[in-house]
């Protein structure tokens, strides 16, 4: 069964038709029977739209979730812990936290970020 977690870019990719999304990406959540999206996602597009920095599809994108067939996977006690025995190779605290409830959950993490390349590879603690 392949369930994946959404990057923050790929689900307002994805909810807003974007042309962006990867071919391969969309392939992967179509054929996913689970795809999570995350709290911290939310809240990290909360932040930038309060900033003025979302466009309005994107800012659209906060309060459409519950319309599409995602799952929120909201932030847990694990998920914060786990962040710390991650290495330093991405300074977004947004993005280290999404690595970190997918490894947790053993999700496949969707994103075109190749920053975060470098998590993939890392092993989970046992």
């Amino acid at each position: 069964m392949m369930r994946v977690l959404l990057d923050t870019h790929i689900y307002i990719w994805r909810v807003s038709g974007n042309r962006r999304l990867p071919a391969h990406i969309r392939e992967s959540i179509d054929k996913a029977e689970q795809v999570y999206v995350s709290t911290a996602t939310i809240w990290e597009l909360s932040i930038k739209a309060a900033r003025g920095k979302l466009e309005p599809r994107a800012a659209r994108a906060i309060d459409e979730l519950e319309e599409h067939p995602f799952i929120v996977l909201p932030v847990r006690l694990k998920h914060a812990k786990a962040v710390r025995d991650m290495p330093d190779l991405h300074r977004d605290p947004f993005d280290r936290l999404l690595v970190a409830q997918a490894r947790t959950e053993v999700l496949k993490f969707l994103t075109v970020d190749s920053e975060l390349a470098g998590y993939l590879n890392v092993a989970t603690p046992a």
